[in-house]
């Protein structure tokens, strides 16, 4: 899918393009700091055929901790709510979404599955003999919700993050202590990496924001993510989706939304209209500077706020 030219959205992508010199990109990952931080970029879909872009839309990066949605989604078709949510906890937190120091005071379970010691307790849930079976199936997930059977993951970032992954090591250290995750560890962080490096651009996240919105439904109203696990998944896009910047963001925009350090964001608006953003340059808490100012305009000017 090609999204169409859209004159509104280009209006808004130069209104808040100055904002991309007030962040950085992610340089801790070596292979992310390659990324120019001056790009920014939209797109929007509302399943009728009809999707608009601005900006260099068709400009490919790695979704990182917007993947945890994903993996999120498929955990929960593969064992259900109880299983995932012994593993897991619901709540919101206020420290970096890397912090090791909630495990500590909470006897090892994560607060949300949207931190990184939550996700990567998610995907140990992840069904599969090894790691190419468990990315495959996440993959094709990934290629339904978004139409496109290419998507594939990014070798090099992959790489990059597997050999930097050193404070995520530590949480899953910490995990298999207190027998949150059984697995081993680098077996873990290398399908962890993988699923953060998985390539899409914003037409693709538009289309998977658009499913989780759709109620889990693609356009053609065929169900790939039962009702249920996309309205639990929205909900912690709403609470847990933008670190610990969500609260604020709740307010100020009131889309459910989740982002990633590449500078991707991901938006669905209920019944039925997907987001993707991609912005690199970078705020103290991971969240794209400028992405979010977008986010937060564009929903102004067409009135998605859910609340």
């Amino acid at each position: 899918m090609v999204c169409q030219y859209g004159e509104q959205l280009e209006k808004l992508v130069k209104e808040v393009q100055p904002f991309t010199a007030n962040g950085k990109v992610a340089d801790y990952i070596p292979a992310l700091a390659k990324a120019n931080q001056d790009i920014l970029a939209v797109s929007i879909y509302d399943g009728n055929s009809t999707c608009f872009s601005a900006g260099h839309s068709s400009e490919m990066f790695t979704l990182q901790s917007i993947s945890k949605v994903l993996t999120l989604a498929l955990a929960l078709m593969d064992h259900g709510e109880e299983i995932v949510f012994d593993k897991v906890g619901m709540e919101p937190t206020g420290d970096p979404y890397n912090s090791i120091a909630k495990l500590e005071s909470l006897v090892a379970k994560p607060l949300n599955p949207m931190i990184n010691a939550g996700a990567l307790a998610v995907s140990h849930l992840i069904e599969g003999e090894s790691t190419d079976e468990r990315l495959e199936r996440l993959l094709q997930l990934i290629r339904d919700m978004c139409g496109r059977p290419s998507v594939t993951y990014n070798r090099e970032v992959a790489q990059s993050e597997f050999n930097t992954a050193h404070l995520n090591r530590s949480l899953a250290f910490f995990m298999k202590q207190y027998r949150i995750i059984n697995e081993d560890v680098d077996q873990l962080l290398d399908f962890y990496t993988k699923q953060c490096a998985i390539e899409v651009n914003c037409d693709d996240l538009a289309r998977i924001g658009y499913v989780l919105a759709n109620k889990g439904r693609n356009e053609e109203g065929v169900e790939i993510v039962p009702f249920e696990i996309a309205r639990l998944v929205k909900t912690f896009m709403v609470t847990c989706g933008m670190y610990n910047s969500s609260g604020e963001f709740a307010i100020r925009v009131g889309i459910p939304a989740k982002s990633g350090v590449s500078g991707g964001i991901v938006g669905a608006v209920p019944n039925g209209i997907g987001i993707g953003i991609y912005g690199p340059a970078l705020d103290e808490k991971g969240n794209s500077v400028a992405g979010m100012k977008l986010l937060e305009a564009i929903s102004s000017y067409y009135d998605l706020s859910i609340f």
